[in-house]
């Protein structure tokens, strides 16, 4: 899949970020509950994204 944009651009998360293990968190149970490997992507709305 190819998604193109200059609406959003990935959220810069560090690893000390509590989002992190959110995020970390839910692709563990989305995995166990699919029974796939699972990959979110944080986004957040870019400042030139707004056209």
């Amino acid at each position: 899949m190819k998604i193109e944009t200059n609406q959003y651009e990935i959220a810069p998360l560090t690893q000390t970020n509590e989002a992190l293990r959110i995020i970390q968190e839910a692709e563990s149970k989305l995995a166990q509950l699919t029974g796939d490997e699972i990959t979110l992507i944080a986004y957040t709305q870019a400042e030139d994204g707004l056209q």
